[in-house]
């Protein structure tokens, strides 16, 4: 008897290799994005530093995303995703605020640089806590975050230290005090069981209202303007609204 071959049919033909390989090249420009923002800090570019890990933002959104699209979501780039993000998001913006703050700290003795360390130490250590927590329980609802999302923390201090770096006080202490209490909230904040909205969950296949038309494009050109400003508050903003509406819930009970 003759055997009839079948013929593997479109979805269980194996996917190019190109096409695994696409998220995790967006989960390594979060990576190097993350390497350059601590590069751009030693040497002093604190403006590049603070851009590098808004880049790294955008990868990060971009990589997972990509994997849903193309069903090449792994355990791999799972693990490897949360490795970049503890660089990009976790190392990246404690150095660059330690970095930034070291010729200030100079000023006023080894107290002030010992305070300063441990802000940073105090961040990286929270980002980390938060990414273990996150890879290992599973959220009840999609549609937020238990605490504080490690790349939204690191916007807040990133675009703090853009935004010092630009505008510069003549306080350099207050400067330094500000610096460290925005380090270590962030860092709190991320280790909270607060609710905060998550970005993922937008469909961008599914129809929007008229107004998002209008507001995306102003929210941008608010950006271009001035970049260090606006993401400074936009992040401040939401990094502050979910302790905001949960002490806002308490006092409605008293």
């Amino acid at each position: 008897m003759m055997r009839v071959m079948s013929t593997p049919s479109p979805d269980s033909a194996p996917r190019s290799r190109g096409v695994y390989l696409l998220p995790n090249a967006f989960t390594t420009g979060c990576l190097f994005a993350g390497f350059y923002a601590i590069v751009a800090a030693i040497d002093g570019n604190f403006d590049r530093a603070g851009l590098a890990v808004f880049a790294a933002m955008l990868f990060d959104g971009l990589d997972g995303r990509v994997a849903r699209w193309t069903g090449t979501e792994s355990a791999f780039g799972k693990e490897y995703d949360s490795l970049a993000d503890m660089v990009a998001f976790g190392l990246a913006p404690a150095i660059v605020m330690y970095q930034w703050g070291v010729e200030r700290i100079a000023e006023y003795g080894h107290t002030w640089g010992r305070i300063g360390w441990v802000a940073c130490f105090v961040y990286a250590v929270t980002a980390a806590l938060r990414l273990a927590r996150f890879n290992t329980r599973a959220a009840e609802d999609k549609r937020y975050f238990e605490g504080l999302p490690s790349p939204s923390a690191a916007a807040v201090v990133a675009a703090y230290v853009w935004f010092s770096s630009t505008w510069r006080g003549t306080d350099a202490l207050a400067e330094l005090i500000i610096a460290f209490c925005v380090t270590v909230l962030a860092g709190a904040l991320m280790v909270t069981s607060f609710p905060y909205m998550s970005l993922k969950q937008v469909d961008v296949d599914k129809r929007v209202r008229y107004y998002y038309f209008v507001v995306v494009p102003l929210f941008l050109a608010l950006i271009a303007i001035d970049p260090p400003t606006m993401l400074l508050a936009m992040f401040s903003t939401y990094a502050l609204s979910a302790p905001v509406q949960w002490f806002v819930r308490r006092l409605r009970r008293l």
